[in-house]
């Protein structure tokens, strides 16, 4: 099963990804989109790679455990892959024939950032697994947020209260080869992937992503709607130590 273009597609629902390195705050941002999706009267579904199935957790497990070191580089993509196999199968593609909304944390960018960039395997090759364990998905809009800084910044927001998983063990020569990833494929496929930085404020941050998301909710391009009462709670929630 292969999936076009929502525009193409008529009754489809949306699939909306959010990209970017570690500590940038994209959790934050799909939970304060999905509220408001809802409230506007959509279904929404919120996924994150791996992960999202029972299956896909398992191996999310396996993958980020820093006691599984030594797995190859080539282990790492084919259980990136099976996860989203599973994902694809069991829920995104269901979600989107009955018109749901699904935003989901990660998808094949990540792959092609963290494992053809980041790892070094062939990126045709890369590309070419991510089409067969999608059936062909491609997002409607992904969101690739960044901290406009350096990885080293994003990954000590990650593991602020945390230890570090087995991909953020990678080393910042890793993590900064994946932005450069990131950078390239926003360059080639600007349609799609669209830049927003995160800001001082969250509310501006999530300002920025209403915006680049307004040709597929009108309403997220009208000021009566979005105003500023609309954002206004995520600078207070900020002091409630949540992350930007």
């Amino acid at each position: 099963m292969s999936f076009d273009s929502h525009a193409e597609t008529p009754g489809r629902g949306i699939f909306i990804t959010f990209e970017g390195g570690d500590g940038a705050g994209k959790t934050t941002h799909i939970r304060f989109l999905a509220q408001h999706l809802r409230e506007q009267g959509r279904e929404v579904v919120c996924l994150r790679e791996p992960g999202g199935t029972p299956i896909g957790e398992r191996l999310r497990d396996v993958v980020l455990d820093p006691a599984c070191a030594e797995m190859s580089d080539r282990a790492e993509l084919f259980v990136y892959e099976a996860a989203r196999a599973q994902i694809v199968a069991e829920v995104i593609a269901p979600a989107l024939e009955r018109g749901a909304v699904v935003l989901c944390d990660r998808f094949c960018d990540s792959t092609v950032a963290y494992q053809a960039f980041g790892r070094g395997l062939p990126r045709a090759f890369v590309e070419q697994a991510n089409e067969f364990s999608t059936q062909g998905l491609v997002p409607d809009r992904t969101i690739l947020m960044t901290t406009g800084e350096r990885a080293q910044v994003g990954l000590e927001r990650a593991t602020r209260h945390h230890e570090a998983d087995r991909m953020e063990l990678a080393g910042l020569e890793f993590h900064e080869r994946v932005m450069e990833g990131f950078r390239s494929l926003a360059q080639s496929e600007s349609d799609r992937v669209r830049i927003v930085v995160s800001a001082d404020r969250k509310s501006e941050t999530s300002r920025m992503i209403f915006s680049e998301l307004s040709d597929l909710f009108p309403w997220m391009g009208d000021d009566e709607v979005c105003g500023e009462d609309l954002f206004a709670p995520l600078d207070r929630a900020r002091h409630e130590g949540r992350p930007r």
